[in-house]
């Protein structure tokens, strides 16, 4: 890692802030024909034209629904009624009224996959406690409806940690657990906790913290991320399948990175003794570490690799754009906190390599997935389905770090 000297992309100038805000003004004006006329959010294509023909997912709904919230705090114009087009889909077309919670996706031809999980259930939380924030109308009312569906259906009181996926009508729950679910679960807790004011869900977001810890801390900091009903380890999940688009064989850089993020949030905001938060707060260090180390500039190029094995060594040599804007985020968040100047060093590599290859300059917004060359493919991840990562990623450098973004997003306005 050389040091970049250019000041756009060094944290706490005043050109790295212009440059943040000017990038994420761009990426709120790519996505702004995402709503379908009944809700639901079309997959956008390369230049942000709707893909008509795949699935409406629910996951992507609520992921614009709480990108143009954030939006809304900053003033982008047109984004209060982008959020009430979301709201609407996941009031609507979105839910099951039958059985409750919400659909996986709704098909082109207006049929449903029926499946529930916890993944897109996670995201009901984020945007719904996102648009309640904002006020807009029917927001709390789907909060409270996300809440109790999540605590009766996905949160395991007992173990402390979020199941993954029911059939349509709740009869059969998957034998597989996951991590990435519990992630986001964990993201959704929290943004929960802080609109909302009730603790408890910061308390099920540190039960699941501390299992992460424990797994990865017994692993030389390499997350795992699949698992058996009984929580015992399934490492070799989808070692036939090894670049699968949400179980990817191995571990996966990018969520060490974007677990080390939560964990640091969760650390300032949680009440802990000064000591448990300087602990966790290194175990987020050593995460960001060990992901950086094995992924970045792994195979002689720049950027960071999909995956890798448990010995740190490659396995999916893609970068995906997400890795890299979880990585702006948490170089930015530990660079806050501890103080160091590797994060800001981290931090500015990132940005400069964000600008240079992974933004498109030409048709908006970020591609989505490159090859180990750095070339745009699409074979994972086609098009440029949504907004979430790479917005977050120009906002929470600025942002208060013990805040969800949101609720750091209204208080800076």
């Amino acid at each position: 890692m050389t040091s970049i000297t250019n000041a756009a992309y060094r944290l706490g100038t005043p050109e790295n802030r212009d440059w943040l805000n000017a990038q994420r003004d761009s990426l709120m004006n790519f996505g702004h024909a995402f709503p379908s006329p009944t809700g639901g959010s079309y997959w956008l294509g390369d230049d942000g034209t709707p893909w008509k023909d795949r699935n409406r997912e629910t996951w992507i709904t609520c992921r614009m629904t709480h990108v143009y919230a954030l939006a809304a705090f900053v003033g982008h114009p047109g984004a209060e009624e982008l959020v009430d087009a979301g709201l609407k889909g996941l009031k609507g077309e979105l839910h099951d009224d039958a059985n409750g919670g919400w659909y996986a996706a709704v098909t082109p031809e207006g049929g449903h996959i029926g499946i529930k999980q916890c993944y897109a259930h996670a995201f009901v939380l984020l945007a719904a406690s996102s648009a309640t924030l904002l006020g807009r109308p029917g927001a709390a009312e789907l909060l409270a409806d996300a809440q109790q569906v999540f605590l009766k259906r996905f949160w395991d009181d007992e173990v402390g940690l979020s199941v993954d996926t029911w059939n349509e009508d709740f009869t059969e729950l998957d034998p597989y657990r996951g991590i990435n679910a519990n992630m986001h679960s964990v993201e959704a807790f929290l943004a929960v906790a802080d609109v909302t004011g009730d603790e408890s869900w910061r308390e099920r977001a540190g039960r699941i913290i501390d299992h992460v810890v424990g797994w990865a801390e017994g692993n030389e900091w390499r997350i795992p991320e699949h698992f058996h009903a009984d929580w015992s380890l399934d490492l070799e999940c989808n070692a036939d399948r090894k670049d699968d688009q949400f179980k990817p064989y191995g571990a996966t850089p990018g969520h060490g990175i974007e677990w080390a993020r939560l964990i640091t949030q969760y650390a300032l905001s949680a009440g802990l003794a000064e000591s448990r938060k300087a602990q966790l707060v290194d175990v987020a260090e050593q995460l960001f570490r060990r992901a950086v180390t094995d992924g970045w500039d792994a195979d002689g190029a720049p950027g960071i690799v999909y995956t890798t094995d448990w010995q740190g060594a490659p396995v999916v040599h893609d970068r995906m754009h997400w890795t890299l804007a979880e990585a702006i985020n948490t170089s930015s968040v530990l660079a806050h906190v501890t103080g160091r100047a590797e994060y800001a060093d981290w931090y500015a590599t990132f940005l400069q390599y964000a600008d240079s290859t992974v933004i498109d300059h030409v048709n908006g917004s970020w591609f989505h997935q490159l090859d180990r060359d750095n070339r745009p493919i699409g074979t994972v991840w086609p098009g440029k389905s949504d907004l979430y990562h790479a917005t977050q990623s120009m906002m929470i450098p600025l942002a208060d770090p013990s805040l969800s973004i949101a609720v750091a997003a209204k208080q800076s306005r």
